[in-house]
């Protein structure tokens, strides 16, 4: 199937995103195990795994569309050396995609490509409802809490 190049450029700009938010998650989920951090590094795993979901329905999508998918392209890894300052790396790139998303589904709507509009409203969905926002709870909690009792809590 053919599409408009822009489309296939935006899916590919997401997914260098996705891939980024892939790796920051990863490192950021094995410092939470390594520092004894379980629900962290629980839920952050579960991130990862999310945003893998998240790359994978782009790429197939890209191929869907007769594009290539662009691997070696990605977002900047923010890899924070403590607690609070790897959640707010975290919600910086959340941000940072659902922009990227809101941008590509204007794009998608305008080249009347309701298909690739429909799967990125559910990426936005998710990054929004769950990532963004479980994010800004426990940066919240922080604030609240302290660090140490948050960090005691994440134990």
């Amino acid at each position: 199937m053919n599409s408009y190049p822009e489309v296939i450029d935006a899916l590919n700009l997401l997914l260098g995103s996705e891939l980024a938010a892939m790796d920051q998650y990863f490192v950021h989920s094995k410092m939470y195990q390594d520092w004894g951090l379980n629900k962290l590094y629980e839920r952050i795993a579960h991130e990862f795994e999310d945003e893998k979901g998240h790359a994978s329905l782009l790429i197939d999508r890209i191929l869907m569309l007769g594009g290539q998918p662009d691997l070696s392209t990605r977002a900047a890894v923010r890899i924070g050396k403590e607690v609070a300052e790897m959640l707010q790396h975290d919600l910086n790139l959340e941000y940072e995609v659902a922009e990227q998303l809101k941008t590509a589904i204007a794009l998608c709507e305008q080249k009347q490509d309701y298909t690739t509009r429909d799967i990125l409203q559910v990426l936005l969905k998710d990054t929004e409802e769950d990532h963004a926002h479980w994010l800004e709870q426990q940066l919240g909690l922080i604030e609240k809490l302290g660090l140490p009792n948050y960090l005691q809590s994440q134990l």
